[in-house]
């Protein structure tokens, strides 16, 4: 017994120890990593806890106060909501107290950058706490979370535009005729994907025999966007390129092709997926993977976007000599501290907090679910009019980033 005891002892000062080294080797350069990793920590012990916490939570009287227990589906939607609350409230209490952040003398740039066991202690502490929160609150949360999710996906999209034209931008800039060739080539290639992949699309969500018409009506409005997207990005008045429309292009196709993808497995015009009434653990494993590296992606470009929000600037205090003369040391080391911030800290952290209702409504299927489509990662008609509208969003936006400096020649854009 004593030997036991000793044992787990010795077991628990490991493990604390090596908690204590990870989080004191996390860098200024690292932290962003951290944040991400705790992120994507916050999906697995959802995904987790909406697969084996049902049967806990029946038990739980503040959860399970109903006349009549709901089916598991409900508890497990209602774990993976919990889960999601805690992560959006962490971020979005160290996007509050972010804010107005402008170089790194502030104090709070040290809490950003440090501090890392408090803040998973505290990540944690929030997690378990949202376990006995009201249910209307939760409900609240849920209905919330579809707001964010959009908000998150407008700025995907929003990045994505940025991205595309600074890439136009930059090989354009080179301007030697090995680049601008370059530029036709890979537009050809993502036009002749775009219409190969429209394709596909007619053939897996429009089978022959079944009235289709909806499906059909998603793939040729994409389709006329395309055609759309290259007679602006070409016309004198423009003076596009073809490079972004051509890119913009296959981005919308493919959100199609997730839109149609995600309708209910035994609708009849999923031919895709007509057969598949289960998932296998590790195609769910790798669609929640490809979830992860989706949105922590998106997170981490968003926080580090000049473009969507640069961070503050302002003229630094005392910026002539010093009243007492330093020595080079401690004249680095000022000069360090008075460095403006890289990026905007609040916006980097909302970022994540928009992003956790993002994710919890991929998990829990928009808080839907259609026949086998609940044990299913962003499958139901929510999701499929998520995609298609996001598809149309962007479309939108591409062809106001080429008409906008025409209809308001006086602002800048």
């Amino acid at each position: 017994m004593w030997a036991a005891s000793c044992l787990a002892s010795c077991c628990a000062a490991c493990a604390c120890d090596a908690c204590r080294t990870v989080v004191s080797g996390i860098s200024r350069r690292s932290a962003r990593i951290a944040y991400c990793g705790l992120f994507a920590l916050s999906l697995v012990v959802s995904w987790i806890l909406r697969e084996v916490a049902a049967p806990l939570m029946e038990k739980l009287p503040w959860i399970n106060h109903f006349h009549k227990t709901p089916d598991r589906e409900w508890f497990e939607t209602d774990a993976v909501l919990r889960v999601s609350l805690g992560n959006f409230l962490f971020f979005t209490i160290l996007s509050v107290s972010m804010v107005g952040v402008k170089n790194q003398r502030d104090p709070r740039d040290a809490v950003h950058h440090g501090g890392w066991m408090m803040k998973i202690i505290c990540w944690f502490i929030l997690v378990i706490l949202m376990f006995f929160v009201p249910n209307e609150i939760i409900s609240f949360y849920e209905s919330a979370s579809k707001f964010g999710a959009g908000l998150f996906l407008l700025v995907q999209v929003v990045l994505l535009l940025d991205f595309v034209h600074g890439w136009n931008d930059k090989w354009v800039g080179y301007d030697e005729q090995f680049w601008y060739v370059a530029l036709l080539v890979f537009s050809l290639v993502c036009y002749l994907a775009t219409f190969g992949f429209s394709g596909l699309l007619f053939h897996w969500f429009t089978p022959s025999g079944q009235d289709c018409g909806l499906n059909t009506f998603f793939i040729v409005m994409t389709l006329t966007l395309v055609l759309l997207f290259a007679i602006v990005a070409l016309h004198p008045a423009v003076g596009g390129s073809i490079l972004p429309a051509s890119v913009i292009s296959l981005y919308c196709m493919y959100l199609c092709y997730s839109g149609l993808a995600s309708e209910p497995r035994d609708y009849e015009c999923n031919g895709l997926h007509k057969h598949s009434k289960a998932i296998s653990t590790g195609t769910l494993t790798l669609g929640l993977l490809t979830t992860v590296l989706s949105v922590v992606y998106s997170a981490v470009r968003a926080g580090s976007s000049t473009t969507l929000l640069s961070p503050p600037s302002s003229p630094r205090a005392g910026a002539g000599k010093p009243l007492l003369p330093m020595d080079k040391a401690d004249e680095h080391e000022e000069k360090e501290k008075n460095k403006p911030v890289s990026y905007s800290y609040a916006f980097f952290h909302i970022i994540f907090s928009l992003a956790s209702m993002y994710s919890a409504m991929l998990l829990t299927g928009w808080s839907t679910s259609v026949g086998e489509s609940g044990k299913l990662v962003d499958v139901g008609w929510p999701s499929v009019w998520v995609r298609i509208i996001t598809g149309w969003a962007t479309a939108g936006l591409y062809v106001w980033s080429l008409v906008a400096p025409i209809l308001f020649p006086e602002r800048e854009f």
